[in-house]
């Protein structure tokens, strides 16, 4: 394990509360930030984040703060904020970076507008420090509890992503590494849209046949869209493409696939985002795919379906309609 003792996680919702978690585990020195003070306050009266993560117990050695001073003299920093934040996020905290420190992003998701990944964001506000990314097929409420689970840790700093995979690594918690930092992201990216669509399907009461052939179907169209943008083809059939889109569209843990089952039980985006009452990355990143699609003339049929239904009222069963009477072509194209 890397000798790293000083850790931030920035970020108390599920997955911050689970690497903070996962860390503690691993004898390292942690400070879980949260942006609003009282959510603080009460973690660190309760040792729980009962709103994000019930029934797992917080280490009582977590330093629990919403002073984003806090990272500094960190060695490694974890920023797992919903995407949307990530920009200000590292705004906020670039005074305080110092050369050297290593950022490991968890959040996942493109910025709209720009179609920046998160690393990209991150580099670019705070160039100081050594930029990574983990994903791959975790929900935080299995993480924490110690169920096995894998993830990929991406960078082009080599030596930055071995020391996290050195700093995260147990017995409950495997982590690979990989150079194409570009790849693992878009697959953790978009496939919440495909998760979107997958309880979208869910919703409307088709079955496994069609859910499988949304799977089958959307993974070749994340790797299309990754490949033409230069990342390497290979990274979509691992744990950061199929795997997480797998764990993604199949469980109840996944908001959006939660999210997906009430737009195809007829409710609308306002109603649905209200009852989730949490962040749905797919909605945002269904844009932004759309938008990257267009302009490098990518073919994503089920990527272009799920904005119409989203923000052109195509219903679902339309949609699904309308993907399934496509012109007719061979499966490897």
């Amino acid at each position: 394990m890397a000798d790293i003792r000083n850790t931030a996680v920035i970020g108390s919702g599920s997955w911050g509360t689970a690497a903070a978690t996962l860390l503690r585990r691993n004898s390292h020195n942690v400070t879980l930030w949260s942006r609003n003070p009282e959510k603080s306050e009460n973690l660190r009266n309760t040792l729980e984040n009962t709103e994000y993560l019930p029934g797992v117990k917080l280490d009582a050695e977590i330093e629990f703060t919403s002073d984003i001073s806090c990272i500094s003299g960190k060695e490694l920093i974890v920023l797992v904020t919903p995407s949307a934040t990530i920009r200000q996020m590292c705004r906020t905290m670039a005074p305080y970076i110092t050369p050297g420190q290593i950022i490991v992003i968890l959040s996942k998701g493109l910025e709209e507008g720009t179609h920046m990944t998160m690393s990209e964001i991150a580099a670019q506000e705070c160039p100081m420090a050594k930029i990574t990314v983990m994903s791959g097929p975790s929900h935080a409420e299995e993480a924490s509890r110690g169920i096995p689970t894998l993830n990929v840790v991406a960078s082009n700093d080599a030596n930055a992503a071995k020391t996290v995979q050195d700093i995260f690594m147990s017995e409950v918690f495997r982590i690979y590494t990989s150079s194409d930092i570009l790849g693992v992201e878009l697959g953790g990216a978009i496939k919440n849209v495909i998760a979107l669509c997958a309880g979208i399907i869910d919703g409307i009461g088709f079955g496994d046949n069609t859910k499988a052939a949304l799977m089958t179907r959307g993974i070749r169209e994340i790797a299309r869209l990754g490949s033409a943008m230069g990342a390497e083809s290979e990274t979509f059939w691992g744990l950061s493409g199929i795997g997480d889109l797998i764990v993604t569209c199949t469980s109840m843990h996944s908001r959006n696939r939660r999210a997906g089952i009430l737009i195809g039980q007829g409710k609308s985006l306002e109603e649905t985002l209200s009852e989730i009452h949490m962040v749905v990355e797919g909605i945002n990143t269904t844009c932004a795919a759309k938008e990257l699609a267009d302009k490098l003339g990518v073919e994503m049929p089920i990527v272009n379906a799920a904005y119409e239904v989203l923000y052109n009222g195509l219903s679902p069963r339309d949609a699904v309609t309308t993907l399934m009477i496509r012109t007719k072509k061979d499966e490897i194209v």
